[in-house]
């Protein structure tokens, strides 16, 4: 009786490998014959969805198939991913992910509705920002050395405002002060845009901000750039300094965001998703049209992009067990 049985379970797994494959092979041959969703899971008008729709005409061009931009906002990027999570992994449905949902969250343990680990595909990272340490234009500090030895004089004297806990913005502060081995308050904030009006307006003493809403007030001196958390210096701002030029050897910190589709999507259907979107990006006036926001363009294979997404998780957790744990709820 168990040989039959057996038997039967290998038939039976044969027939399904018949039945699957072809059809899996037939969508990867088709694809695309209908028009490709793509979710945006912030509002419209803000930096990633002009980052979106930067790329949204030529990823149409290369597809011959319409991009359709859904936005879906709403609890840091987390309800629009969960509809892509839960939808066909046909490639007929796509989302934008940025770095807070995919990988500050799970390195927190924050519970959301999807695993990003099992329940999302990496397609390939589409951009990158970094974050940068800003004061009011009538500080005292003028670099990030000054800011340090203030700290470590003073602990607990000051304050940094960031974007809200759980975003890249926080982890690039609690960065800071783990590398630096300061003691400073965070003020966690509902979004980057009101750290910047509170800065030029003199109501905090240091800020962690990005590019996009910042750079008016940087350029036109509304308030100062005391450090910047990319590797290299930021084309957008050539005099702002890095962290590791200013003592903090090896700190790195980039906000960033790909694309996802539905884990289970023919390896095929990611590679010629992967490449309309890469090719996109390599369109010099795409290219241009994300640096004017404040990002960089950073296209990757679906491989390089699901590593990084490892890695980022793991970075972050690791810093947050060095810091004690993670903050609490806002």
């Amino acid at each position: 009786m168990r040989t039959i049985w057996h038997r039967r379970a290998v038939i039976g797994a044969c027939v399904a490998a018949l039945v699957i494959g072809p059809v899996g092979f037939s969508l990867a041959q088709t694809f695309p014959s209908k028009p490709v969703r793509f979710i945006v899971p912030f509002p419209a008008g803000g930096a990633t969805d002009a980052a979106a729709r930067a790329i949204q005409p030529h990823m149409e061009k290369i597809l011959g198939q319409t991009v359709v931009i859904e936005n879906r906002a709403g609890a840091g990027a987390v309800i629009g991913l969960d509809v892509v999570a839960k939808s066909a992994p046909d490639g007929y449905t796509i989302g934008l992910a940025p770095a807070g949902a995919m990988s500050v969250n799970p390195a927190m343990n924050v519970k959301m509705p999807f695993d990003v680990r099992k329940d999302l595909a990496a397609v390939t990272n589409l951009a990158q920002t970094p974050f940068i340490l800003a004061a009011p234009a009538s500080s005292k500090f003028n670099s990030l050395r000054e800011v340090i030895a203030e700290a470590k004089a003073s602990p607990g004297s000051l304050s940094i405002g960031h974007g809200g806990n759980g975003t890249s913005m926080y982890f690039t502060a609690l960065l800071f002060t783990t590398m630096a081995d300061v003691k400073v308050g965070f003020v966690p904030y509902r979004g980057t845009i009101l750290v910047v009006n509170d800065l030029v307006g003199g109501h905090i003493g240091l800020g962690i901000v990005d590019p996009p809403p910042s750079q008016g007030a940087l350029l036109d001196g509304r308030m100062k750039g005391l450090a910047i958390s990319s590797k290299q210096r930021f084309a957008m701002f050539p005099t702002i300094p890095t962290f590791d030029e200013q003592g903090l050897k090896g700190y790195e910190v980039n906000g960033w965001f790909g694309i996802v589709a539905p884990a289970g999507t023919p390896p095929e259907v990611v590679t010629k998703l992967n490449a309309a979107i890469v090719g996109a990006l390599k369109d010099a006036e795409v290219a241009e049209r994300i640096r004017l926001i404040g990002m960089e363009p950073a296209p990757s294979t679906a491989a390089e992009f699901a590593a990084h997404i490892g890695r980022e998780i793991d970075k972050i957790a690791k810093v947050l067990e060095q810091a004690g744990g993670a903050p609490p709820p806002q």
